[in-house]
């Protein structure tokens, strides 16, 4: 079975590149403190790799 991430955006986009501000809409988030759980893959963590400045990963149950 697939491990699962839990991602939580904790900072805001305002001043960021426009790249960062939709890889966080890719990434489903939609608000500050906004969460989402997704199956990690090699895509996933390219993703979080490039806003890691602007949100916290976890490992989920």
């Amino acid at each position: 079975m697939a491990k699962k991430l839990k991602i939580t955006w904790r900072k805001s986009t305002i001043c960021t590149l426009k790249s960062h501000r939709g890889t966080i809409k890719a990434l489903g988030l939609r608000r500050l403190n906004h969460s989402v759980v997704k199956e990690d893959s090699p895509q996933l963590r390219g993703m979080i790799r490039a806003v890691d400045f602007l949100i916290d990963v976890q490992e989920a149950e």
